[in-house]
């Protein structure tokens, strides 16, 4: 089964937290503070295999959590880091953040990587608030924690040749003449439902890859049948080939059908219409084939000239070798890997400029009689000070004086023994003292 779409939740490991420890050896009197930092969250690393071609494996683990660090330790040691998680996917990946729909990574390269989780930093021990004026500090950090969200893994088709085209007329059954692929083939409508991958001996010492892509059929650019399940695949596809049922055998006409395909595909990406094509004419071998040929040929005349349209039978295998020589042909005349862009993507992208902000921003509100206090510097603060010792309260307490927090709820009216609440941290404010 093939598998191109999959989200998924990654987290980066926690950090861990530094230690209240201090030095107790025999022959160093007032040894001081001895608390190490805790080690660093493992990132979730996303890396390219060649090796894989599907995001199959996605289906059965859907949640990824990196390891977290180790605590700090006596006698000034730092806690070890946790080893990075490095997830393998395949080839022709597009990362996106499920809840804002950016871009995180377009991977396509073999050994490709990027993190998309990263894992939090250590908390500091003691031995890092050792002042002159607080020589043994009972004051540690808690570990940060990792950033976790939620991706949309798509995957397109890294191929050099796409063959596409209403279904049945053909595509599978050319595939496996080319290559040593084995699509299934049958004689009904949407047989090939997954890409086909096939690698392509030109006979010359050239090579290339070829898709077998599912069939299209009006309405796909808005994901009518298999709609942008296809159309996603065709993005990466250096050349098109375009195989048309010469024979009308399921009684349509080839010239509409080439331009059903075309709008289809202009409709999804304008971009995609540009990219090279060569018309295989497909199922010359059947009757009326050659009368539909020259119909088709003065029609197309009328609407791009310049359109190569090559006659074929992937049943008797004539003009094969020659489409195969033309497409190597034209792959060798354009960049290996063509930047193509989603106009429909841009439209909608998100930019993302950096504001700064003022750090010591804070707003108080009331509910009923307690005061509550939202500010982001705080709140990251009460989340790392381990707030159990009574130096992490007078740091709290400082802190609070220092932003003009006191002042202000004293202006609002606070008095001794007023309930003030800063995130899950409740306390009583203390008139006159140097902390709460």
């Amino acid at each position: 089964m093939f598998v191109d779409k999959a989200k998924i939740f990654v987290k980066g490991g926690d950090g861990g937290d530094g230690l209240i420890a201090f030095r107790r050896e025999k022959y160093v009197p007032e040894g001081g503070p001895g608390g190490g930092d805790g080690g660093k969250g493992g990132d979730v690393i996303f890396r390219v295999d060649e090796g894989l071609r599907t995001l199959m494996d996605f289906r059965y683990q859907r949640h990824f959590k990196a390891k977290r660090g180790e605590k700090g330790r006596n006698k000034s040691q730092h806690g070890a880091n946790a080893e990075n998680m490095v997830v393998r996917i395949p080839p022709g990946t597009v990362l996106l953040d499920d809840d804002t729909g950016e871009v995180i990574a377009d991977m396509t390269r073999h050994g490709q990587q990027v993190v998309v989780a990263r894992g939090g930093r250590g908390g500091r021990g003691n031995i890092r608030f050792a002042t002159p004026n607080n020589p043994a500090p009972e004051l540690a950090e808690n570990g940060e924690e990792g950033q976790e969200r939620y991706v949309v893994m798509e995957l397109k088709v890294m191929a050099d040749i796409g063959l596409v085209g209403f279904p049945s007329v053909g595509k599978s059954t050319l595939l496996s003449v080319v290559s040593a692929a084995q699509p299934k083939i049958g004689a009904y409508h949407f047989t090939t439902i997954t890409p086909n991958l096939g690698m392509v001996d030109v006979g010359d010492g050239r090579s290339f890859v070829m898709a077998d892509l599912p069939g299209l059929i009006e309405g796909a650019h808005e994901g009518v049948g298999l709609g942008h399940e296809f159309l996603r695949h065709v993005e990466r596809t250096r050349v098109i080939i375009h195989v048309v049922d010469m024979s009308g055998s399921e009684g349509r006409d080839p010239f509409e059908d080439w331009q059903k395909i075309n709008e289809e595909i202009r409709l999804y990406n304008p971009i995609l219409a540009e990219r090279p094509q060569i018309v295989a004419a497909n199922k010359m071998d059947m009757p009326d084939a050659e009368e539909n040929l020259k119909a088709f040929r003065e029609q197309v005349k009328t609407v791009r000239p310049d359109l190569e349209i090559m006659p074929i039978s992937s049943l008797t295998r004539k003009g094969i070798q020659e489409l195969l020589y033309r497409a190597a042909a034209i792959l060798d005349e354009i960049p290996e890997e063509p930047v193509v862009e989603d106009v429909a993507a841009i439209a909608e992208r998100k930019v993302y400029k950096f504001d700064k902000k003022d750090d010591n921003a804070f707003t108080i509100t009331r509910d009923n009689e307690m005061y509550v206090v939202h500010s982001e510097r705080i709140e990251r603060m009460l989340k790392r000070m381990q707030m159990n010792s009574h130096d992490a309260i007078l740091k709290l307490a400082r802190t609070l004086r220092h932003m003009g927090v006191d002042e202000e709820l004293r202006r609002r009216g606070a008095t001794e023994g007023t309930l003030v609440r800063i995130g899950d941290f409740e306390f009583e404010f203390v008139e006159g003292s140097s902390y709460y």
